[in-house]
C-alpha cells in the first residue's frame, strides 16, 4: 500500500482533548455545555450513534441529556419536545437523530430547532450564512472532512476537488467549505457524464454516494487525496466504504479509512459545536 492514512481516530482525540479544554475554561465561569440529544424509534444504527454522542460528551466534560422516544411518536409530540428544548436556557445543543419514523416530517422538525442550538449545522438559517460565508455552525461530517485534508498538510487554494454527491448532509456542503478554502469544485451525481474521468482528474476525491466499493482505482489520480465519507453494512457484516480502498491505497498519496476515518471526525466536531454553542450563549 502506497497511500499514507488520515488516523480519523487520532485526529478525534485531538480535536475532542480542545474541545474538553475549552470546557475546562467555560466550567471555569460557571458554564456548563449541554447537548440534548433526541432519539426517536429503536432504529439500531441510530442507538450505537446516540450512544457514542453521549459517550464523547462525557469524555470532553460536556452535560448531555438523552430524551427517547417511541417509534409512535407524532409530529406535534415531537415539535413540542423540541420547542421545549429550545426554552430551556440550560440546553446549548439540540440534535434530533435521523432517520426519522415516516410519519414525521424531517424538514419540519429541522426548521425547528434554533438556529443558536441548531450544532447538526441543518437549519437552512445556518446552511445560509455558510453559503455566503458568515459564522454559522457548519454541518459536522463536511467540517471534519475539512479538517482531515488540512491534517495531511495539503493547500487546497487552486486544487481540484471532486465530491461525489448531493445529499444536504455531506455532498453539497462539502463542496461550499472546498470552496470556501480556493479549491475549484466538481459536484458528482448519479446523473454525472464521464464520471470516471473527472475523479481521475481530482487532486482531492470526496465520495458520500452510499454505495460501497463504488470508487475503484480506475477513478483516482496519483498523488491524490481521497476522503471516504460512505458507511455500508455488507453481507459479511462489516462496514465498508464507499472507496475499493485497497485499489485507491496503491493510487492516492492520503485516504481515510473504513471504519476509523470520517466517523469518529463527525462527532468530535459535534463536541466542538456544543461548546461553542454555549460560549455563545454565554457571550463569552
Amino acid at each position: 500500500m502506497k497511500a499514507n492514512l488520515i488516523d480519523g481516530k487520532a485526529l478525534a482525540a485531538a480535536v475532542k482533548k480542545d474541545a474538553a479544554e475549552q470546557v475546562a475554561a467555560l466550567q471555569a465561569q460557571g458554564i456548563t455545555p449541554c447537548l440534548a440529544v433526541v432519539l426517536v424509534g429503536e432504529d439500531p444504527a441510530s442507538q450505537v450513534y446516540v450512544r457514542g454522542k453521549i459517550n464523547d460528551c462525557a469524555q470532553c466534560g460536556i452535560q448531555s441529556r438523552s430524551v427517547r422516544l417511541p417509534e409512535t411518536t407524532t409530529q406535534a409530540e415531537l415539535l413540542a419536545q423540541v420547542q421545549k428544548l429550545a426554552q430551556d436556557p440550560a440546553v446549548h445543543g439540540i440534535l434530533v437523530q435521523l432517520p426519522l419514523p415516516p410519519q414525521i416530517d424531517e424538514k419540519a422538525i429541522i426548521e425547528a430547532i434554533p438556529p443558536e442550538k441548531d450544532v447538526d449545522g441543518f437549519s437552512p438559517v445556518n446552511v445560509g450564512r455558510m453559503q455566503i460565508g458568515e459564522p454559522c455552525y457548519l454541518p459536522c461530517t463536511p467540517a471534519g472532512c475539512i479538517r482531515m485534508i488540512e491534517s495531511t498538510g495539503t493547500q487546497m487554494a487552486g486544487k481540484h476537488a471532486v465530491v461525489i454527491g448531493r445529499s444536504n448532509i455531506v455532498g453539497k456542503p462539502a463542496a461550499m467549505l472546498l470552496l470556501a478554502k480556493n479549491a475549484t469544485v466538481t459536484i458528482c451525481h448519479s446523473k454525472t457524464e464521464n464520471l470516471q474521468e473527472l475523479c481521475a482528474s481530482a487532486d482531492i476525491l470526496v465520495a458520500a454516494v452510499g454505495r460501497a466499493g463504488f470508487v475503484t482505482g480506475e477513478m483516482v489520480k496519483r498523488g491524490a487525496v481521497v476522503i471516504d465519507v460512505g458507511i455500508n453494512r455488507g453481507a459479511d457484516g462489516k462496514l465498508h466504504g464507499d472507496v475499493d480502498f485497497e485499489a485507491a491505497a496503491e493510487k492516492a498519496s492520503w485516504i481515510t479509512p473504513v471504519p476509523g476515518g470520517v466517523g469518529p471526525m463527525t462527532r468530535a466536531m459535534l463536541m466542538l459545536n456544543t461548546v461553542e454553542a454555549a460560549r455563545r450563549a454565554a457571550g463569552v
